[in-house]
């Protein structure tokens, strides 16, 4: 770990809350966020994601690590499930077993049907995941398109299509 540049005050204080401490710890980190990632992750888009996900991970709960010696596995582990997470975005694994019910369930619906569903589940979001989920699954724009015309971060697109998505198909099988 990169971390033996970092004094060991340095770490302590980050786990303060000190700004400028944190700011170095992230610096320092980076190399090994992505040296994880890259051992970790699918693709080197799911690479990139992982690290800035990471950063910002440590960034929010860094004053909740107990004992600056386990900042290693910590780490490790943020950078783990975050590209486990990525890769089961990519392969289409399910959240849970009952969203294969809801599928067979909606599949037997006549096309007819399931178009008024969908435009009734999408016209109940709210605003600000109707926007998002049209924008990137009718007009077909990458995340990085939605963010910049919305003047949003990428993380914040991705949780708003994520969520988004979610209440549709919630409101598709109730």
């Amino acid at each position: 770990m990169s971390r033996s540049f970092l004094s060991p005050g340095t770490m302590e204080a980050a786990i303060g809350g000190d700004a400028d401490a944190i700011l170095t710890l992230l610096k320092t980190s980076q190399p090994d966020i992505r040296r994880y990632a890259r051992r970790t992750c699918r693709t080197t888009s799911d690479v990139e994601d992982a690290v800035q996900e990471t950063l910002w991970i440590v960034y929010r709960r860094i004053g909740r690590l107990q004992r600056a010696g386990a900042f290693s596995l910590w780490l490790f582990q943020i950078v783990h499930r975050t590209c486990l997470r990525l890769a089961k975005q990519h392969i289409g694994v399910p959240d849970d077993v009952s969203s294969l019910e809801n599928d067979l369930q909606l599949s037997k619906r006549p096309e007819s049907e399931l178009r008024i569903d969908i435009a009734a589940a999408i016209q109940s979001l709210p605003s600000h995941y109707r926007q998002v989920l049209m924008l990137r699954d009718v007009d077909e724009m990458t995340i990085s398109e939605i963010a910049q015309s919305l003047q949003l971060t990428r993380e914040t697109v991705k949780a708003r299509l994520h969520r988004g998505r979610a209440l549709v198909r919630e409101y598709m099988v109730r």
